[in-house]
């Protein structure tokens, strides 16, 4: 089947319609040479150039679409420094060294974010590093959410984490439902997509090459490295990048990364702008929040808006149901927005990994990629730029279980659409009976 790549849809989203303009990149015609050739503008793809570039070697940017159409443009803005895997699973299933090792990449990440929002001056990502409050919906979930932030102190030194009370979660969100929390430091929120485009327009200007719409449909060795073909040109590089996580499967040359990631729709609805009151008793410190239900909930405030957002969209288009159990969802935590009307309404694609954190290495002596960010990837996606250039250097960094030979493929591909809808149901009936 042959894709119509100029009718991909448009995102409705709350950041594009607020970012700055995106700016206009050739496609990619004619034979081009360079030291590396990059699949994929998002966080990963840009990050990774840059750090190349600094390298003083040449690297090629390709996209199929227009930089931050896919994942870097549609998520909600959330700078964490963690895993879906917690760090205390990580001590029990590989040790204390290991756990430490990914406590340290964790908060590199984080810190990666600033740096580049800094080095290009990109003012209007509002990077925050405000917080994020962990709310609890019961008394078991709250046990279990100190228990954890007292190991974290006890075993990798976060003194900063702080245990909240019923009254103190209210203060911090407007909502009387939680029974308490736990405040983690250094966490924050970034308009993604303007984040996207203020890094997009720093790489081009520092002259690395970035081509839209042009996406790659062969990728092949040749005598001396690769070559890639696009519908009207080609790039011949000594090393490749796939730097395309959750959308690996829009092109044949890069598909084969789609059999070790699950995709899971992320879908996000944004409320019109609040009266000033309300606005003002609705998560007033400007964090980030989640709850700890197992079909996760966040939310957070940006001007003047409820951002909510959740997993259990599925399919390969916006889902109306996933639309309204999101809004009703909101409107259970913060009763004052039921008759708010919702402005924007968007989803897109989350790449989850069978053991729960991102992979990044070497496909072959030529090939790179980084893939399967598990949600958590606005921060992630930007320091692994920094490990893929050290790749590419012919270096063996030390990114503990993010090794690429610890990635596996998902057993019975086929069927990973049903078990992802299977499990997300069992969820959402534990949630629903206050499991």
């Amino acid at each position: 089947m042959t894709r119509d790549w100029n009718a991909m849809p448009s995102v409705n989203s709350l950041w594009e319609a607020t970012a700055e303009p995106a700016r206009d990149f050739p496609v990619l015609s004619g034979e081009h040479q360079a030291d590396v050739v990059i699949i994929g503008a998002g966080y990963t793809g840009l990050s990774a150039a840059h750090h190349i570039a600094k390298d003083g070697l040449a690297p090629i940017v390709l996209e199929a679409n227009r930089p931050g159409w896919g994942a870097s443009g549609r998520n909600g803005g959330v700078i964490t420094a963690k895993f879906r895997l917690s760090f205390r699973e990580i001590d029990a299933a590989h040790g204390r060294a290991m756990a430490r090792r990914m406590y340290e990449i964790a908060h590199e990440s984080a810190d990666m974010v600033e740096e580049l929002v800094s080095e290009f001056g990109i003012t209007s990502a509002n990077l925050t590093r405000t917080g994020q409050v962990k709310a609890a919906h019961n008394e078991t979930t709250l046990k279990a959410a100190i228990d954890e932030a007292n190991w974290m102190t006890r075993e990798m030194g976060s003194a900063e984490v702080r245990i909240l009370d019923k009254h103190g979660v209210r203060d911090e969100t407007g909502s009387d439902i939680f029974v308490g929390g736990v405040l983690n430091p250094g966490s924050g929120g970034i308009h993604p997509l303007n984040y996207l485009r203020g890094l997009a327009d720093g790489v081009a200007r520092r002259g690395v090459p970035i081509f839209q719409e042009s996406p790659v449909l062969k990728l092949r060795r040749e005598k001396d490295g690769v070559v890639v073909e696009t519908p009207q040109g080609m790039v011949r590089a000594k090393q490749a990048i796939i730097a395309t996580n959750s959308y690996s499967d829009l092109t044949g040359a890069t598909s084969h990364l789609q059999r070790t990631l699950i995709p899971f729709r992320s879908a996000m609805v944004a409320t019109e702008q609040l009266p000033r009151n309300l606005a003002g008793r609705l998560m007033p410190t400007g964090r980030t929040y989640t709850e700890t239900k197992r079909m996760m909930r966040w939310f957070r405030m940006v001007d003047n808006r409820v951002i909510f957002g959740g997993r259990g969209a599925f399919g390969r288009q916006d889902s109306e149901a996933a639309f309204d159990a999101l809004r009703k969802a909101m409107v259970g935590i913060f009763p004052d927005l039921a008759d708010v009307p919702l402005a924007y309404r968007w989803s897109g694609l989350v790449a989850m990994t069978l053991d729960s954190v991102p992979h990044i290495g070497r496909l072959d002596d030529r090939t790179l990629f980084s893939v399967g960010y598990n949600g958590a990837g606005v921060a992630m996606s930007s320091l692994m730029g920094r490990y893929l250039a050290a790749f590419v250097r012919g270096e063996m960094p030390d990114v503990g279980l993010l090794d690429a030979r610890r990635m596996k493929t998902i057993p019975f591909y086929p069927l990973r659409e049903p078990a992802v809808r299977m499990v997300a149901g069992w969820y959402q009936f534990l949630d629903a009976i206050g499991q």
